[in-house]
């Protein structure tokens, strides 16, 4: 199991309202919601990456016709 490092966070007050509201809403603690948001967050960014590198993939070798009847 990994170490988790402790940071410091400044939120304004709406979005500690919604956070908030979202954990009540999820049964789960501020630090919970913070983590899954992040972690999604990131996860986003590297499917994007993904994303452009098989597009970039396909401009560089495109399919033949033969590939596309399938």
């Amino acid at each position: 199991m990994s170490s988790s490092v402790r940071i410091e966070l400044r939120l304004d007050e709406t979005l500690v309202r919604l956070l908030d509201e979202r954990s009540a809403r999820e049964r789960r603690t501020r630090s919970a919601v913070l983590w899954a948001a992040v972690e999604s967050y990131l996860h986003d960014e590297v499917q994007a990456e993904i994303d452009r590198q098989i597009i970039e993939g396909y401009e560089r070798i495109p399919q033949t016709d033969e590939e596309m009847a399938w």
